[in-house]
């Protein structure tokens, strides 16, 4: 039973980390939980700056519905980065209902996002209980300026890119290539989704702030389609993105076909396994904590309506940081009041595209949206 109100699950990875970074600072005391105590204590001592001011336990934890239930008790808030989330999210979610608890995660996995709504949403709202996955920079951040765009009404098509400099984590690499082999993508199309299609190559964008167009991918998805599909202003959505590494871009497409083909007719434990291993042949190390002037990031929204247009850009820093500190925000705000929508609700939804903004701007993460009307 914890005797902290935050879990983070999953403390020890390189998201985790940060998550609990930012909790030292909202001075939240919490308990840093995974698969290993010794990976934990670890982490935190060396790379959580601070953590020796932190109101803090470590705990292992097996991960079963039963054992995380048993921990979760007595808390109010999970914030969970456990993924791939379509493998390993739904013995959370379960015990987050089973426990009391709000649950958030970071995932960038559509099909996981779609499970929640089928099979969760309806149970976590019954509950009077907040289900916000995909509170994230590569996700939330695009929302707040898909959101400012809506301000504006008449507006029922949004054209969202997101972009980031630097390189995936090991965890995303592989998550990433897992949901690309094993799952399909969809954009929103008349309160639809409609599938992208699979062999569609590299699009073209033109990125504001930059003459060089930028290479981008349907990235699964995203969140947007779904939580969207929930807004009764909006019928159309598409969301390209992609990183500043235009190499590293390119060799996506050859990276997924190959591990597709590959592991065509596997069994679903050995296909997993064997996707992987490809995965870490991409990326196996950890990547360093970001620097500012490398880990830029750029959120386009292009909105639209038959008489209007909105075009809102949010430049920022750290696209990692962005999502530790998304998460303390979340769990400072729900200890102290109710979400605004309990069930499944994106972070903007619950929280306020606003509150959201000017906590990232308050940590210097993001710029001041550059906002353009045109009729």
């Amino acid at each position: 039973m914890s005797k902290k109100p935050v879990v983070v699950y999953g403390a020890s990875g390189y998201t985790g980390r940060l998550v609990c970074e930012y909790l030292r600072e909202y001075q939240i005391p919490f308990i840093a939980a995974g698969r290993s105590a010794e990976r934990i204590e670890a982490a935190m001592k060396s790379h959580v700056p601070g953590i020796e001011t932190a109101s803090y336990e470590v705990a292992e934890v097996a991960h079963t519905v039963p054992a995380l239930t048993e921990l979760f008790r007595g808390a109010a808030v999970v914030l969970n980065t456990v993924g791939p989330f379509a493998r390993f999210g739904t013995e959370v979610v379960e015990a987050c209902l089973a426990a009391g608890c709000h649950y958030t995660d970071t995932t960038g996995e559509q099909d996981w996002l779609i499970t929640l709504d089928e099979r969760f949403g309806a149970r976590f709202e019954a509950a009077g209980l907040l289900l916000s996955p995909g509170l994230a920079q590569m996700y939330t951040t695009g929302e707040i300026a898909a959101q400012l765009c809506l301000e504006t009404p008449g507006l029922d098509t949004l054209d969202i890119a997101v972009f980031w400099g630097g390189s995936p984590t090991i965890a995303s690499t592989q998550t990433i290539l897992v949901n690309a082999a094993t799952s399909k993508a969809f954009y929103l199309e008349q309160n639809r989704y409609v599938e992208w299609q699979p062999d569609a190559g590299l699009y073209h964008l033109s990125i504001p702030g930059q003459h060089e167009a930028a290479l981008a991918l349907p990235w699964g998805g995203t969140s947007h389609p779904v939580w969207f599909k929930r807004d009764p202003r909006v019928a159309n959505v598409k969301v390209l993105g992609g990183v500043f590494n235009k190499a590293l871009m390119q060799g996506v497409p050859q990276i997924v076909a190959a591990a597709i083909q590959a592991t065509e007719g596997m069994a679903d434990d050995e296909r997993h396994a064997a996707l992987v291993k490809t995965a870490s042949s991409v990326m196996n190390t950890m990547p360093p904590r970001e620097n500012p002037r490398i880990n830029k990031s750029v959120d386009s929204v292009h909105a639209s309506g038959p008489l209007g247009r909105v075009h809102c850009v949010i430049f920022g820093n750290c696209n990692y940081k962005q999502t530790g500190l998304l998460q303390a925000h979340a769990a400072a705000s729900l200890l102290q009041q109710a979400p605004r929508r309990a069930g499944l609700a994106s972070g903007c939804q619950a929280f306020g595209h606003r509150e959201l903004l000017g906590t990232l701007r308050s940590f210097g993460l993001v710029q001041e949206p550059v906002i353009t009307r045109m009729g």
